[in-house]
């Protein structure tokens, strides 16, 4: 798969339809929902997987023949971070709660994988993370060698977190590094083509504009309203970009209330928070056209589906929105800033390792 130009070889096709290239879930904020870091507003795939509140109001706005991601998660055996990850690859397949409400899987979709052979075990493996250490183990190269190829891109994380030294620890699939090996057996041994990996001996790490390309793939699988898609795409980027590529302000409040959380967590030091901010908007020339080209063309669909709202509509805001894209307030840890009244703690990681 090639994201913003980058080279990345991760599988796409998944059972329940998942695909790389446009894979996650773009859900909609609601009240006692999980929180996290947005490069915009709203929230991501797997929010509502939270506390006991949260277990309480999705049974209140799931339909018949579903169930919120809570019980689903319970059903399926799986742990909240491994559950989040198959709804985002595509493993588990999620629908639109009623009303708008937060995304529910159906039973019959818990049924198919629960008759999977070797279920539990064979779901859990395909969200399997690992980190450097294990990723080179997987690959039987030298974790330098590891890390080389991935910020080169030939490798896309899929997740990462800080370690308490603040470090960016990125996480792998398994999965994934089991089809580079057979695709790629040539960049496991001997010396790296220079050209391949120029861009590493200068500084350039393709791990963070990876990770959000195939992020906003996620999201943009299970979104279908183009407002939605727009949002999606225009989350990465900063607050000018945003504001010259859309100039109406009631257009960029709006996609405010859509823009999706790309990252679910709690730093508690504005040095941590700073770090993880940094990693959720696009900053290489190519990525920002990129996202800034994707942007235009779902707002042209957008605007011929309806107009934004104006403002005597929106003045019931998404609880914990911060103000529009570009507004007076609209700078990186304004818009960053955590709802840590909203969510206990953060998801803990499926693997480890720097």
């Amino acid at each position: 798969m090639s994201i913003s130009g980058t080279r990345t070889h991760v599988r796409t096709g998944h059972d329940g339809g998942g695909a790389a290239a446009r894979t996650g879930g773009a859900v909609r904020t609601t009240a006692g929902g999980a929180t996290g870091f947005r490069a915009g507003a709203g929230l991501g795939a797997g929010a509502g997987l939270g506390d006991g509140a949260g277990a309480e109001s999705e049974a209140a706005e799931t339909g018949a023949g579903a169930v919120g991601f809570i019980r689903a998660a319970r059903e399926l055996e799986l742990k909240r971070g491994e559950f989040e990850l198959a709804t985002q690859l595509g493993h588990i397949r999620t629908e639109a709660g009623k009303a708008g409400g937060r995304r529910q899987v159906r039973r019959e979709e818990i049924e198919r994988l629960r008759a999977l052979d070797g279920f539990p075990d064979s779901l859990r493996e395909r969200v399997r993370t690992v980190g450097t250490a294990d990723g080179a183990a997987l690959l039987s190269v030298s974790p330098g060698r590891f890390t080389r190829l991935a910020k080169a891109g030939f490798i896309a994380p899929v997740h990462f977190y800080l370690n308490r030294y603040r470090t960016v620890v990125w996480l792998y699939l398994a999965d994934d590094l089991g089809s580079f090996a057979s695709w790629e057996p040539w960049l496991r041994t001997g010396r790296l083509p220079r050209g391949l990996c120029a861009g590493v001996d200068e500084g350039d790490d393709r791990r963070p504009r990876n990770w959000r390309g195939r992020r906003i793939g996620h999201l943009l699988h299970e979104s279908e309203d183009p407002w939605e898609r727009a949002a999606i795409a225009g989350c990465v980027l900063d607050a000018a970009h945003l504001a010259e590529l859309v100039p109406d302000v009631y257009e960029r409040a709006y996609l405010n209330r859509l823009a999706p959380v790309l990252f679910r967590a709690f730093p508690e030091s504005e040095a941590a928070r700073s770090t993880v901010g940094r990693l959720l908007l696009a900053d290489h020339p190519e990525e920002i056209r990129w996202h800034s080209t994707s942007l235009g063309t779902f707002l042209e669909e957008a605007r011929r589906v309806r107009p934004a709202p104006r403002a005597e509509e929106s003045t019931t805001r998404t609880e914990g929105v911060g103000p529009p894209f570009g507004g007076p307030l609209g700078g990186l840890l304004t818009r960053l800033r955590l709802g840590r009244d909203r969510s206990p703690t953060p998801a803990v990681p499926e693997g480890s390792g720097e």
